[in-house]
């Protein structure tokens, strides 16, 4: 019959049919301390993650709180600010027939834990410690939080009365263990437990767990990603499974940008991948994945198999009720005969959701990198939006000196309008209303282009002296038009006089430049009060411009000094490189003229290819004619090529003075005598040493080299420094013995 044959049509379409697993990972752009956004973040993402039928949800590493609370981390009022807006999740159908995995700090016994917190159908499911704390570089858990024993087990949390109020329970598993879904089992991951030598998944994997999350809050290094994206394709290559990867995205706080691209990872391949860099809050990824194909790639390994038939067992919890596969194949359950019409909505609604329609799996995708200079262009760009609109700023002033350090900075500012408006463009109504009030237009302001937005939130001022030149006024002046900056030229030299007439009623001296016959410490105080100069009336500016142009509000100022000059110092502490935040400050000056080349040609700002032409110069110094005659790498006694060796070694090769003359020996040796070679590094060092106490006083930067002197938190070092004699004599001899042909002694 046609009945029959129909159900037979049926039967067999739902036999074809696989189980796939539509499972959702995410970016969020969470602020450390801010419960209430970031609570609306992660009911945005869950929301999104169901509508695109998504079961299973991971999100980034204490996403509840925000990562960067740091000391807040002590605080009482972090632990229930965290419990309420777990309160708010479970507390409607948020996390109906959906799996969300969601990071936040929780106390156990009396000990403070990073955790993973997992909840479905308006439970707590489990709670997951991390194993692996992070405690190099930026990151100081260990002092906030203790590392999870596996030899305790699993044991039972005794929830918050809020939350028992609720859910109906007294308690939750706590411990490394895998979730036993109907059709799969999950396991978790925190950050830092993917890079350490003997990661949790490889246990994982071993003994079945097929999916494996992993909620992350990792910073944005130049040139880091491909190390994440290996080591994430690394952990299901060699033993396969489904590997989910969330991170937060943007600035929460502190001088870190999170950079996002979350990623879905099957097998060692990239099923979906989120951008780096952006300015939207939430971005939500899913894929669709049959799981067979995880179940068939490790069988087919024989060499695995055998290791995994001899692995020990991995703690699971049951959770057995929930299928996260969306087949028609499994069975949802039934109305029980006494449910009353609440429950059997909820059964009907979990039904539907087991018949879905048929979906065809995710295809692998290549990985996308982004070059150095983009990923300059792009990072500090976001975070400066980010910072922007968090700080309650109306825009940014800059000292712009038609240098490549301020021109960068300046650019970067350009950059982030042109985001802005892109966003706006694409219908991104959080970025709108972001625009709106730090430009104090009216509600149905909509920015035409960015340069019309830039002229609304940058403003500049080249502040030359008798020392300035002709041609750095003048790029100072077309970057600015270029950018559509709002651009207020100034001479601070009755400022310099001022202060040099002062200093004259006071000691009868006249200080004088050494080509007009003064001392060298004459000759530098006459450069710092320029540079001094500059600072002071920077702030005036930036307090005060809105005012001039009928507006209300301040200005951020914005610094400009490299990640090369902080190293060796070469800069006026309490000069333009003291700002409120500087966008360049953990950047190279070669990485730095490769963003220059390339935002001439990508962003259309033409001028900064004769910036990046023109020699690098301070100009304190007075001129020979209109033609400038100092220049930054002969006051430093070094090129900026050297000094980025330098640190690269002095930082993330972990050399002193010895060390690092030995390795130089191998890359400057074939054109550079031992002696030359020794003689450098002593000037380095030297320079380093006399000049480490200005870093105690630098500006917060953004973080992107790996060789950052960040005195705060990154590069932690004394600064006051001795002399060096062992360290130089222990070279010196080394370079004669060298030189003389002699095999050096221990």
């Amino acid at each position: 019959s046609s009945t029959m044959a129909s159900s037979k049509r049926g039967r067999s379409i739902a036999y074809l049919q696989p189980k796939l697993f539509t499972v959702a990972t995410c970016s969020l752009n969470q602020w450390a301390l801010d419960f209430e956004g970031n609570l609306r973040r992660i009911s945005q993402s869950i929301s999104q993650a169901k509508a695109r039928g998504a079961r299973y949800r991971c999100g980034p590493e204490l996403e509840v709180p925000g990562y960067g609370c740091e000391d807040h981390f002590y605080e009482d009022d972090t632990q229930l600010h965290c419990w309420q807006s777990v309160r708010a999740l479970l507390d409607g159908p948020l996390t109906d027939d959906i799996l969300c995995d969601v990071g936040m700090p929780v106390m156990h016994r009396n000990v403070r834990y990073n955790c993973r917190v997992f909840l479905l159908n308006r439970r707590v499911v489990l709670i997951r410690p991390k194993l692996c704390l992070c405690d190099d570089g930026n990151y100081r858990e260990g002092r906030w939080f203790t590392e999870w024993n596996e030899a305790r087990g699993v044991e039972l949390f005794a929830l918050p009365r809020m939350i028992g109020a609720i859910t109906g329970q007294t308690d939750v598993p706590f411990g490394a263990a895998a979730l036993s879904m109907a059709d799969t089992v999950i396991g978790a991951e925190t950050c830092e437990e993917l890079f350490t030598p003997h990661s949790p998944h490889i246990g994982m994997s071993l003994d079945g767990v097929e999916i494996i999350a992993n909620g992350s809050g990792s910073h944005h290094q130049l040139r880091k990603l491909d190390k994440r994206l290996e080591l994430l394709k690394g952990a299901t290559a060699k033993g396969g499974g489904l590997y989910l990867y969330a991170n937060q995205r943007g600035c929460d706080g502190g001088r870190l940008y999170y950079d996002g691209c979350a990623l879905i990872v099957l097998n060692g391949q990239v099923l979906a991948q989120g951008a780096q860099f952006g300015l939207s809050d939430v971005e939500v990824l899913t894929a669709t994945v049959d799981m067979e194909a995880v179940r068939s790639y490790r069988a087919a390994f024989i060499a695995r198999s055998k290791q995994a038939a001899r692995a020990p067992c991995y703690p699971r919890v049951d959770a057995r009720t929930f299928a996260v596969s969306s087949s028609i194949l499994s069975r949802p359950e039934e109305p029980r005969a006494d449910a009353d019409a609440a429950d059997a909505a909820t059964i009907k609604r979990r039904k539907l959701a087991h018949c879905a329609p048929f979906q065809v799996p995710s295809s692998a995708q290549p990985a996308r990198l982004h070059l150095a200079e983009e990923e300059i262009a792009l990072g500090p760009a976001s975070y400066l939006w980010d910072y922007l609109r968090r700080s309650s700023a109306g825009g940014f002033f800059l000292p712009l000196s038609g240098g490549a350090d301020s021109s960068s900075t300046a650019a970067l500012v350009g950059i982030m309008c042109q985001q802005v408006v892109t966003a706006v463009a694409a219908g991104d109504e959080q970025v709108l209303a972001d625009a709106r009030r730090i430009t104090r237009q009216p509600v149905d302001w909509i920015p035409s282009d960015a340069k019309e937005l830039c002229g609304l939130i940058l403003h500049t001022s080249f502040m030359g002296t008798a020392q300035s030149s002709s041609q750095t006024r003048d790029r100072a002046a077309k970057l600015a038009a270029q950018l559509g900056a709002y651009h207020a030229p100034a001479v601070i030299d009755p400022m310099i006089s001022g202060v040099l007439a002062v200093f004259r009623a006071v000691t009868n001296k006249e200080p004088a430049f050494q080509q007009h016959g003064g001392s060298i410490a004459e000759d530098l105080a006459l450069q710092n009060i320029q540079a001094r100069s500059r600072m002071v009336l920077s702030y005036m500016l930036a307090q005060l411009l809105p005012w001039v142009r009928g507006r209300d509000g301040f200005l951020l100022v914005l610094g400009s000094a490299n990640v090369d000059e902080a190293l060796r110092g070469y800069m006026t502490k309490y000069d333009c490189s003291s700002a409120d935040i500087n966008p360049i400050g953990g950047i190279s000056k070669g990485d730095l003229k490769r963003f220059l080349r390339y935002a001439a040609d990508k962003y259309g700002y033409s001028v900064l290819r004769e910036v990046v032409e023109a020699p690098p110069t301070a100009e304190l110094r007075p001129l020979s004619g209109d033609e400038v005659e100092q220049t930054d790498e002969e006051d430093m006694g070094m090129t900026y090529d050297e000094l980025g060796e330098f640190g690269r070694l002095r930082k993330m090769e972990r050399c002193g003075p010895v060390s690092m003359f030995t390795q130089l020996l191998g890359t400057w040796g074939a054109r550079l005598a031992p002696a030359e070679i020794a003689r450098k590094v002593k000037h380095f060092f030297s320079s380093y040493g006399r000049n480490r106490h200005k870093l105690t006083t630098l500006t917060p930067a953004y973080h992107a080299e790996g060789y950052s002197p960040d005195d705060n938190r990154f590069d932690l070092r004394q600064f006051l420094y001795p002399n060096w004699e062992r360290q130089f004599g222990t070279m010196d001899a080394l370079a004669e013995q060298i030189e003389h042909g002699d095999a050096p002694c221990e």
